[in-house]
């Protein structure tokens, strides 16, 4: 099973992007080996979603997605190519069920995928307490994942850099939202309790690698990027991780989002 996670920054944007150079979203579907892909930040209703990835869907993708409650904010998707056994939207009787943050899926070969978007955040603010809870609802599911022993994978962009070597300037940001000590200590809490970030599993001791990079500046262009995006599998999937890797464009003129996919093959 080879599975990718990408922040879209908007679907239909996407979309476009590129898109006289057959290079944005819809080209990348088309040629990714992929079997599972999670979107988040799709910024798109269900009619919206599915209609800017019509000619995916018509090639045989299966989509799930969550809708933001906001709009133009948020929304979370999964593409299959294989039909969903189950789909759950939402972190249920939570304050984000309908918050388009969270969706999770049961596939036929009995793993069950979700796609996450974390909110940004900012120190100090509103925005960082409705983050916290968030973060603590997506722990409680996590836990009741592990619980019912199924093998599990959740992917997305985490908004949160774990490890100095996540974030390549992390001395200028060490008091900001995605990199703050507690932020840092969920996400080692979460590791401890047995989930494993595969992508760091299979690249130890390196920097990055990065999965987004500003579209301002010469970041994109010196590597001077963030590592947010994650998949946090069970050990038991993580176990049979055979290959992880950023498919970081060669170009900034070749880019559809600020993110780049990442993609995980599991044995």
């Amino acid at each position: 099973m080879i599975v990718t996670t990408i922040n879209v920054n908007g679907v239909r944007a996407a979309v476009r992007q590129r898109s006289e150079e057959n290079l944005g979203l819809l080209a990348w579907l088309s040629d990714t080996t992929s079997d599972v892909v999670c979107l988040q930040e799709t910024r798109s209703d269900d009619e919206q979603i599915a209609e800017a990835l019509a000619p995916a869907l018509a090639d045989g993708w299966h989509l799930a997605s969550a809708a933001p409650h906001l709009k133009g904010r948020s929304g979370v998707a999964i593409l299959s190519r294989t039909p969903f056994d189950a789909v759950r939207i939402g972190l249920a009787a939570t304050e984000f069920e309908l918050h388009g943050r969270y969706v999770e899926a049961d596939l036929a070969s009995g793993h069950t995928v979700a796609s996450v978007y974390v909110h940004t955040g900012e120190a100090g603010t509103d925005r960082q307490l409705e983050k916290e809870r968030f973060m603590a609802a997506l722990a409680k599911r996590m836990a009741e994942l592990t619980a019912d022993g199924r093998d599990a994978v959740i992917c997305g962009d985490w908004n949160i850099c774990h490890r100095e070597a996540d974030l390549k300037a992390w001395k200028a940001n060490v008091k900001k939202a995605g990199f703050l000590p507690s932020e840092r200590q969920w996400l080692s809490d979460l590791l401890d309790s047995g989930w494993v970030d595969v992508m760091r599993q299979m690249h130890p001791d390196v920097a990055g690698p990065y999965s987004w990079w500003s579209w301002r500046g010469k970041a994109f262009d010196n590597d001077a990027g963030w590592r947010i995006d994650y998949h946090l599998a069970t050990a038991g999937l993580a176990a049979r991780t055979l290959a992880a890797r950023v498919e970081k464009p060669a170009l900034y003129a070749l880019r559809w989002s600020d993110h780049a996919p990442v993609t995980v093959e599991f044995g």
